[in-house]
């Protein structure tokens, strides 16, 4: 799988003959999986039409700043906050003095200032324009910024002239994009993950549960996805937004997760059970709400299903990763636990801490497998799920 899969790349056109190969370098940027979105200059639609841009993305090309209709869907904010990188290409040797200057006077250039993405330009001018020294200011102005420079061909130019400053070919400009990002290290796996507490119907009111948040499971999501993997989030009642880029299940009760979750995993690598799965659920909940008649009221309870156990049994080429969640003898009962359901590793940590677990941004946990324990320091959900990311690719990969 391409290290471009499921990449956000806002490709930028702005007003040179060599706008045309545009169209080439957004195809192949799909093709590598990529998902683009174009940006337009008002001189680059004097060389190409947005109306081509449009039929090879399938998506409407973004042009003026001030858009009344972009505003209300996608503005400029909004498509700086999407991007993983925007690449510029070509960039003109206006348009590389204007980003070096930090102006925002049309969508491009603003979504530039306003994006926390990976930027990247791809020149593209006459030769002696490239070799101005005003321009190699410019030039290295940005690299001191940490854009990155896609340094331009050598070769005839549309003028005659003969020197550097030509735009690269797509498929180099693409090939530099891939470099761009980090190594995919799950690229090409499926990896299921259940999040999130269960609810155990009482009556139509009422039910049985637990303080899982939900967030080291989300949390997760999103690592395994910026990872490469494609990913399946069978979540419980949480109150958090499902990470993008990922296939999510919204469940209740425990059995509605068995359910999605056997289907899921018949097609994955990797699953991970980090959902809180209350324990046990009513025999027979109530068909209307329960009237309080007494001072005590009992409760028929029955064990819920044990979805790991289940899941790890009925797919031996599954690679199944558990939680514990305890309160005491973290290690020792996380170690039983990972015998007993035949599980390849269990993630462990201490519930009773108020500073970690449940309904916490942080966590502190153990790694466990047959041949070792592995801490893992105390840090953000999102830190500690990429640092798990890199032991679970490590091991599948070994």
């Amino acid at each position: 799988m391409s290290s471009l899969s499921q990449k956000r790349i806002i490709l930028g056109i702005t007003g040179g003959v060599a706008a045309y190969k545009s169209a080439e370098i957004a195809r192949r940027l799909q093709d590598q999986g990529a998902e683009v979105r174009v940006i337009m200059t008002d001189s680059a639609q004097e060389f190409i039409r947005p109306l081509t841009l449009q039929a090879l993305t399938g998506k409407p090309v973004h042009t003026d700043l001030l858009d009344a209709k972009a505003e209300a869907a996608m503005g400029h904010i909004e498509l700086a906050r999407w991007a993983d990188a925007v690449l510029i290409a070509p960039a003109t040797a206006n348009f590389i003095a204007a980003l070096s200057q930090g102006t925002a006077n049309d969508l491009l250039s603003t979504v530039c200032l306003a994006t926390s993405a990976k930027i990247i330009v791809a020149p593209a001018m006459n030769q002696a324009m490239w070799s101005q020294p005003a321009t190699q200011e410019n030039i290295q102005r940005l690299k001191q910024r940490s854009i990155t420079v896609f340094e331009p061909d050598n070769g005839v130019q549309a003028c005659g002239d003969i020197g550097p400053g030509r735009l690269q070919q797509p498929d180099i400009i693409v090939e530099q994009m891939g470099s761009i990002f980090e190594a995919s290290i799950l690229s090409g796996k499926h990896v299921v993950i259940t999040a999130g507490p269960t609810r155990e119907a009482i009556d139509p009111v009422r039910y049985i549960s637990n303080h899982s948040s939900g967030k080291m499971g989300y949390a997760l999501a999103s690592a395994m996805i910026n990872a490469g993997a494609s990913v399946t989030l069978i979540s419980g009642p949480a109150s958090l937004e499902a990470p993008e880029r990922c296939e999510f299940i919204s469940i209740v009760s425990a059995n509605e997760m068995l359910e999605a979750a056997s289907l899921a995993v018949k097609k994955a690598d990797i699953f991970i059970s980090s959902a809180a799965v209350a324990d046990y659920q009513v025999a027979e909940p109530a068909a209307q709400k329960i009237k309080k008649k007494s001072d005590k009221m009992s409760l028929n309870l029955s064990k819920t299903p044990d979805i790991v156990s289940i899941l790890s049994e009925n797919n031996p080429n599954l690679f199944v990763i558990g939680f514990a969640a305890e309160t005491e003898q973290v290690e020792s009962y996380a170690r039983d636990k990972l015998n007993r359901k035949s599980l390849d590793a269990i993630i462990a940590n201490d519930v009773s801490r108020g500073d970690i677990g449940f309904n916490s941004d942080n966590n502190e946990a153990l790694w466990i497998d047959a041949d070792s324990c592995k801490p893992l320091s105390k840090k953000s959900k999102s830190q500690l799920a990429r640092e798990i990311v890199v032991i679970i690719a490590d091991k599948i990969n070994s």
